[in-house]
């Protein structure tokens, strides 16, 4: 008899303890090599564990365990045979003359109509709608009905993509309606991920000296820029231009020239950065989570909508890496995507400020001396008063409104600055 010890490998950097949120195989199935048997959430992503041999396995932790790295969760004995797969045997055909084989379709069709429910239908209608372990644990933590899902698996049944894809795309007034009608109430565990969220922004609150201040820009000529080269720019980087690539390079160059707003406390001492490590907060169906794009001041708009996109899917579908979401210097919030118009965004420690942006809203404004209809967007900008100054964070918010409205001037030089910033 062979045994392997399963050990929680460690998921990253600081990380001491996860958490089994679920186990996607019972004790006692014979699980294969590199077969996901379980889900463990650290605080600040949640893994999937693979099986490093295959096996028989016996589970050594419970459900909401929390466990510390290194520790043994399962055993897999290596020397049990894995279990014949059961084939259905194939009926022998038996050539029968031709009038038996019309009466006997003549027989089926008057049965088929009296019948209202034949057997394969009621078997695809047991199995329609079943979720999967992993499907089953997201829709229980986002409160997700098996009925606001359409089932891509087996037979009807609900994948833990289909959950996600469901959540992506939103749900209709006719799915959601026709949940109350009782006082039931239901304790759900918090994850550890939530746990940890929850006690770093009450530690923001009570640590840190935090101001918020406010102003508003004009997104035509981004709007404008983007409407004129957005095909040309698809075409040559296979990437779509965003908004979230000008706000980055723009709060790149004006974290140049206020460093301090690029800097964090630690101790007695100011940590000042020479690179921008920009994180983007994307909603997952895991909850808000906060990737960072690397060296983003040396990139180029193609380049940090291609990092985007890339981080952004990871977390959507739960394979980003705690490396992925630490070590972060600066974080852009965008919560007009939902329709939020004003909002006051909370610093991600350890950094000292954060830049959150909201919905564009078609207001009039005064250019010129004249009243004009123009497409404006409020911006917050949450900083730690501790190193920041109330007139460095004010310049700051103003140099990156003045790098949006011209974006010219994010780049030097060239005859036709608008090709130079979009690498054309």
């Amino acid at each position: 008899m062979s045994v392997i010890e399963m050990k929680v490998p460690s998921p990253g950097e600081s990380i001491s303890e996860v958490e089994i949120a679920e186990w996607l195989v019972s004790d006692g199935d014979y699980v294969e090599k590199d077969q996901a048997i379980a889900e463990v959430d650290s605080d600040k992503a949640t893994l999937e564990l693979p099986a490093e041999a295959a096996g028989i396995i016996t589970l050594k932790a419970e459900e909401g365990d929390t466990v510390e790295v290194g520790q043994v969760v399962c055993l897999i004995d290596t020397s049990a045979e894995a279990p014949e797969k059961k084939e259905t045997p194939k009926e022998e055909k038996k050539e029968a003359p031709a009038k038996e084989v019309k009466e006997e379709k003549k027989e089926e069709k008057k049965e088929a109509k009296k019948e209202e429910a034949p057997a394969a239908s009621s078997k695809d209608s047991y199995a329609k709608g079943t979720a999967s372990p992993a499907a089953s644990k997201i829709m229980k933590e986002n409160n997700v009905s098996s009925k606001q899902v359409s089932g891509t698996g087996k037979d009807g049944r609900i994948t833990k993509q289909d959950v996600v894809d469901a959540m992506s795309a939103g749900f209709d007034a006719e799915s959601t309606s026709g949940w109350g009608g009782t006082r039931n109430k239901t304790p759900q565990r918090m994850s550890m991920l939530r746990r940890k969220v929850a006690e770093r922004l009450v530690a923001v609150k009570s640590e840190t000296a935090m101001l918020t201040t406010f102003n508003e820009v004009d997104m035509k000529p981004i709007m404008d820029l983007r409407n004129k080269y957005k095909k040309a720019f698809a075409d040559h980087h296979d990437i779509n231009l965003g908004f979230m690539s000008f706000f980055t390079k723009a709060i790149t160059e004006a974290l140049h020239l206020f460093p301090s707003v690029n800097a964090q406390i630690d101790g007695q001492e100011m940590i000042m950065h020479d690179y921008a490590d920009i994180g983007i907060a994307v909603s997952s169906p895991r909850g808000l989570m906060v990737p960072v794009v690397r060296n983003a001041e040396q990139m180029t708009l193609a380049e940090i909508e291609k990092e985007i996109k890339r981080l952004a899917i990871k977390a959507r579908d739960g394979k980003i890496t705690p490396d992925e979401m630490t070590g972060g210097t600066f974080t852009i919030t965008n919560g007009g995507v939902f329709g939020s118009m004003m909002s006051t965004p909370i610093i991600n420690p350890p950094q000292s400020a954060i830049l959150g942006m909201h919905n564009i809203i078609e207001r009039p404004v005064a250019i010129d001396g004249k009243v004009e209809i123009r497409p404006m967007m409020y911006l917050a900008l949450s900083y730690d008063h501790r190193i920041i100054d109330g007139k460095e964070s004010v310049s700051f918010l103003v140099k990156v409104i003045e790098m949006l409205e011209n974006p010219e001037r994010m780049i030097f030089g060239g005859k036709d600055p608008y090709e130079i910033l979009l690498g054309l």
